[in-house]
């Protein structure tokens, strides 16, 4: 991994797990359904999956600033 980290650019150091998890929130993040993710994952039970569902604030942002316009005040 540290040699394709390297040849990538990547200042920070990747192990397979942090990938495995990059991956499966990336494809969350692009509305992937749970029943296509979970055979990859390897979790027996969907709610295994929410944890890549986590969104940084930089993600909620957008659509909050979006929302907010029509906050009735």
């Amino acid at each position: 991994m540290q040699k394709y980290t390297e040849e990538a650019g990547i200042e920070h150091s990747i192990s397979p797990h942090k990938l495995r998890h990059f991956l499966f929130t990336w494809l969350k993040r692009k509305g992937v359904d749970d029943a296509l993710i979970q055979p990859y994952s390897g979790h027996q039970q969907r709610s295994s999956l929410e944890v890549y569902s986590k969104l940084s604030l930089s993600d909620c942002q957008k659509e909050y600033e979006k929302q907010i316009k029509n906050f009735p005040i």
